[in-house]
């Protein structure tokens, strides 16, 4: 039969959903839709469907961030790829000749970058056969030095790329007269090794995480150009645009790529030194050769990596990475639109069905870990194997489960509201409605067994109601049972007590089961007192009701504590929440020696001592009716001197070795609260104790 229920588990889910109401469905299918939306568009909203209103001059063909997600998935992405990045000792396929902060220093000019120290420079870079050099540096506006610039690069015998940039996409490094000079300087160049080559990154959202766009109007980016010019175009990764891999260097101080200072190649004296002139070949001898600035404070590129390490590198280390990636062959495999629909469908779908379950709780739970286990993993993986993961979502597969798993089960419990508020209010009629609620979530609780537990019992009784109820018109009675009982049950509850029954006009409860707690004894004896009080307040409201109704009685309470067992009797078709023992039966018997007490709540030395309050004053010990051990009884009286309390406990204390001097001092405790019958009664008690100390109630 437990099979079948598993079995029907998602129908059921199915069947709350669809017995939610028809607004309720049509509100989760819209947060479904919104949902699969976010799972394929989390990175960006494609500019296709982005509003007019929306966009802004110049940006008529860009995508637009998604609010909330694509950040996430941007930090996600560079998370994972800086986890996974190679770690790689100095790649001698790439050197980088510099201008830093100290060439400048020394040369007394910062920008534009001294070009006749490049001149000088490439004349003898040029003479040890690089493979091709790369300038990553735009001669946009004159300098004395540019005929002697121009000369050696027009006799260049090495392929020289030379640094282009437009104003219609670099307009951030570039205006418009400076566009038209470095054309004018290029021109120059033209039937010579050097030629022209993009500079261009792809700067967007502020980082450079792809290679740049392929634009029509612009050479090669300098890198590829540099592998065409040397004849190694077929691993330019030619029409690639997917994402830039980035490395870590193997050691903390050892940097990626050769790397010298310009200023090396202008020292003559230097120059002359023959181990010194072949440590710089070794440097430069078949390489791809790069020229540009590595300074502090200019040109620097915040990459994938920068969020994890804290460093912007040069631009110029930027072009290096990408020749380093297309020297590895290392094309990353990309994700087709469709498949990201697939992977949108398929998470959506898992929160759906998910959502449908009616599972216990620790597995679901277990559940859920897999599914988001998965999400976050998944595009790890991914990325481990070399696939390009821009643009796979992550947080958007999360969000949109959460959304989509949020609107079905939402919908799911609002078709049961109803129908649980009905059983919640039927059980609160006897259970305090925090315990309510714990059975409404963990049926089983319900289970036909019984298990021992220490509980603090409460009787309660109403004096003289019987003979009443004979005087008086049968739906009267019912009519004050009822207020009475209302009365009297508000206060259990209140109190987080479990009504057991209700037997004629006595009430019955107990705090400790289902659910005990730490202050369950301070609960059940304030309960005790506020039941009286309760009962006092019916008894004014009877009495303001109809001066012909014959007089209440007072309400009389027993308060024990003890072993019971409690569970479910009655077997399947009905049952009834209860507890049975001896306990109970001395609650009782507590509650009916109020009348022989001349007193109207007493407790057990059992329930006083745990109920962790002060108002306690000790009345005696007694042999109960039909009992055969004495029973030490405690009355709460909140309002009680403290310094009598302290004298009856005192008499307390004589009662056995000298009970005429006990006796004396309750006599003048009396003599101070003349009203006080139950003070009266513990006199005449002492007065009349057996030989073991305690009074026989008859």
């Amino acid at each position: 039969m437990s099979e079948d229920r598993d079995d029907n588990l998602l129908i059921r889910g199915w069947r709350n959903v669809r017995e939610a109401g028809p607004r309720r469905l049509v509100l989760t299918a819209v947060l479904v839709l919104m949902a699969l939306l976010i799972a394929r568009y989390s990175w960006n909203i494609p500019h296709e469907v982005v509003p007019d209103e929306w966009r802004i001059e110049g940006a008529e063909n860009v995508d637009i961030t998604t609010p909330g997600t694509g950040d996430a998935e941007r930090a996600l992405y560079d998370w994972r790829s800086s986890i996974l990045a190679d770690k790689i000792e100095q790649d001698d396929r790439i050197t980088m000749v510099v201008y830093d902060d100290q060439t400048l220093i020394a040369a007394r000019k910062r920008s534009p970058l001294d070009r006749g120290m490049l001149s000088r420079a490439l004349q003898i870079i040029d003479g040890m056969e690089p493979k091709a050099i790369g300038l990553d540096i735009l001669f946009d506006q004159p300098q004395d030095e540019d005929a002697e610039l121009l000369a050696t690069l027009r006799g260049m015998q090495t392929p020289t790329l030379v640094g282009y940039a437009n104003f219609a996409t670099n307009e951030a490094d570039i205006v418009y007269d400076q566009q038209v000079y470095l054309e004018e300087f290029l021109a120059q160049l033209e039937g010579s090794n050097a030629t022209p080559a993009s500079i261009r990154l792809d700067n967007t959202n502020g980082v450079t995480r792809k290679w740049p766009s392929i634009e029509p109007d612009l050479p090669p980016v300098l890198g590829r150009a540099m592998l065409r010019a040397a004849g190694e175009g077929e691993l330019a990764l030619p029409g690639y645009e997917g994402a830039l891999r980035y490395r870590h260097p193997a050691f903390e101080n050892e940097p990626m790529y050769g790397r010298l200072q310009i200023d090396n190649f202008l020292d003559p004296v230097l120059m002359e030194i023959p181990e010194v002139r072949a440590m710089l070949r070794e440097q430069i001898e078949g390489r791809y050769i790069l020229v540009g600035g590595d300074i502090i404070d200019y040109d620097r590129v915040q990459t994938t990596l920068s969020s994890v390490i804290g460093e912007n590198p040069a631009g110029l280390r930027v072009h290096a990475d990408m020749i380093a990636q297309m020297l590895d062959g290392d094309r990353r495999g990309q994700v087709g639109g469709l498949t990201l629909w697939l992977m949108a469908i398929l998470v959506v779908a898992t929160a759906v069905l998910t959502g449908l379950l009616e599972w216990g709780s620790w597995r679901i739970y277990l559940l859920l870990a897999a599914q988001f286990g998965t999400f976050i993993g998944v595009p790890f993986v991914m990325e481990w194997q070399g696939v390009d993961t821009l643009g796979v979502p992550a947080a958007g597969w999360l969000l949109g489960w959460i959304i989509a798993f949020t609107a079905v089960v939402s919908a799911a419990r609002a078709s049961g509201a109803v129908q649980r508020n009905f059983a919640q209010g039927a059980l609160g009629k006897y259970l305090p409605r925090e315990m309510a609620q714990e059975i409404l979530e963990n049926p089983q609780l319900l289970s036909l067994h019984g298990e021992k537990k220490e509980l603090f019992v409460l009787f309660s009784d109403l004096e003289g109601f019987t003979k009443m109820s004979h005087a008086i018109e049968p739906e009267m009675v019912a009519k004050l049972l009822n207020r009475y009982l209302d009365m009297l049950s508000d206060v259990v509850l209140d109190h987080g007590g479990v009504i057991d029954k209700f037997v004629g006009d006595a009430v019955v409860a107990f705090w400790g089961a289902p659910i005990a707690r730490p202050d369950d004894g301070e609960r059940a004896a304030r309960a005790g007192y506020a039941l009286w009080q309760a009962g006092e307040a019916f008894r004014e409201e009877v009495a303001a009701m109809d001066a012909g109704l014959p007089k209440i009685g007072k309400t009389r309470v027993g308060l024990h504590f003890g072993e019971a067992v409690v569970g479910n009797f009655g077997g399947e078709n009905r049952i009834q929440y209860t507890a049975l023992g001896d306990s109970m039966n001395t609650a009782a018997r507590l509650e009916a020696a109020n009348k022989a007490l001349a007193s109207s709540v007493m407790a057990s030395r059992e329930f006083a001592d745990r109920a962790g309050l002060d108002w306690w004053r000790p009345m005696g010990r007694v042999v109960l009716r039909g009992r055969a051990r004495a029973v030490e009884l405690m009355e709460p009286v909140p309002d009680f001197p403290a310094a009598d309390r302290a004298l009856l406990a005192d008499a307390y204390k004589l009662v056995g070795t000298d009970d005429a001097r006990a006796a004396e001092i309750i006599a003048d405790v009396v003599s101070r609260h003349p009203a006080d019958t139950a003070l009266e009664n513990l006199l005449y008690r002492i007065q009349n104790l057996d030989d073991g100390g305690a009074y026989v109630l008859g």
